[in-house]
């Protein structure tokens, strides 16, 4: 059983000290999965304003950010399980912290502490610490196909986690427990596979070269990490304005859909996604890294403008779901790239600080958008990303396309 799991999971050629990190990454997306839906109306059943869960979404990515940046500064001086430990026990604390909590100022706290995650993506302190063990794992294209499984897992396991969204409402409607105290129970288990994401990295890495892979700070590739961080975090900031629990917030208070209907379009818009970035690799192999990154991009940029000026519900649906077919495939390109093009001691730092910059400027974006929906101006954070989105992705194009990388 193992063994096929191992044939299944890994492309050939990567090393099996891969596995609990593809294990741990599906497990927090099957939580991120709903807690981005539940997020939201957990929020607004406790009596916070819309505004005050745009500042619970800036709190939770701004936290991550800080987190990631003591990482990319100081990781390099502690042994990396250690620290895939630590943050674990992090999310174990900021389930029950949600759970435990009603008032806004604790909430703020927790958030910002925590790894909470309101987004499409990953942006909490593990992401670094595993890219770092995956680049071990694997080199050239096949490094890519490993980052490609990475996503595509977190994809698929975060749509079926949007499923669960519904589960509280059954709850309620089958054993007659309150509201709120579903939602609670929620948070209870997303601490719980915390807990169990400890157990996971309990152990060393099986490979005894990844083990003894030593890592630094940036160094010969300050310049061109600088670069990319700046470009992202353009990116970031234009996703940040309609992140998963905003979007879900647009589609409740825009269509009035229920968290039935909402979590079942993330389950197939993370479908669409998770199938998208299993063909990134064969098409970064034919058409490069950085022309998958940005000419998939672009449409699925087009689509989302198109759906906040869509006329009723179906025409928005459709279009966003399109653009969920399109707008991931970049993911595993662009943490291939980053791998590519910095030296393998450099790698942890790279990830880091290429990924600091995207969640400082994605923590800023959702009490933007908060206010926007606030003011009745709830379609403009949709224009607004797809907008910037389209300019980043021309600049990314015209900057990068003469970076020489190491392993393609």
């Amino acid at each position: 059983m193992q063994e096929w799991a191992t044939r299944l999971l890994l492309p050939a050629g990567v090393s099996a000290s891969a596995l609990p990190v593809l294990a741990a990454r599906a497990l927090r997306a099957l939580v991120d999965g709903y807690m981005a839906v539940l997020l939201p109306a957990y929020l607004l059943a406790i009596g916070q304003s819309t505004l005050q869960v745009g500042l619970t979404a800036t709190a939770t990515m701004l936290g991550s950010a800080l987190t990631t940046l003591a990482v990319g500064a100081w990781g390099h001086r502690f042994h990396s399980r250690r620290l895939l430990q630590g943050a674990a026990l992090l999310m174990a604390a900021t389930g029950a912290g949600f759970a435990g909590l009603s008032s806004f100022w604790p909430l703020i706290v927790v958030a910002f502490v925590g790894t909470l995650n309101p987004s499409s993506g990953d942006v909490s302190v593990f992401l670094p610490l595993e890219h770092a063990r995956l680049a071990t794992a694997a080199g050239g294209h096949e490094r890519t196909a490993l980052f490609a499984r990475y996503s595509v897992l977190g994809a698929l396991c975060a749509a079926l986690g949007a499923l669960a969204a519904a589960v509280p409402q059954w709850w309620v409607g089958h054993f007659g427990v309150s509201y709120i105290g579903a939602l609670r129970a929620m948070f209870l288990l997303y601490g719980g596979v915390g807990l169990l994401i400890w157990w996971l990295y309990r152990r060393p890495l099986a490979d005894p070269a990844a083990a003894a892979h030593t890592y630094a700070p940036l160094g010969p590739s300050r310049r061109v990490v600088v670069r990319l961080a700046a470009l992202f975090s353009v990116d970031a900031f234009a996703g940040g304005l309609i992140v998963n629990a905003l979007l879900a917030l647009w589609l409740l208070q825009r269509f009035g859909l229920s968290l039935a209907q909402t979590g079942a379009f993330f389950f197939w818009a993370g479908l669409l996604s998770a199938a998208s970035q299993l063909a990134a690799p064969r098409m970064a192999k034919r058409i490069g890294l950085l022309n998958t990154m940005v000419f998939t991009h672009i449409p699925a940029n087009i689509c989302l403008v198109l759906a906040a000026l869509a006329p009723d519900l179906r025409w928005a649906l459709a279009l966003l779901l399109l653009r969920s077919a399109l707008s991931q495939m970049d993911v595993p390109t662009r943490t291939a790239y980053v791998m590519a093009v910095v030296t393998p001691p450099e790698r942890p730092a790279a990830a880091s600080f290429t990924a600091v910059p995207r969640s400082l400027a994605a923590a800023l974006s959702p009490t933007l958008s908060g206010a926007l929906f606030a003011a009745g101006w709830i379609s403009l954070p949709l224009i607004a990303s797809g907008v910037l989105k389209t300019a980043y992705d021309l600049v990314l194009w015209r900057a990068c396309r003469r970076d020489a990388l190491r392993e393609h």
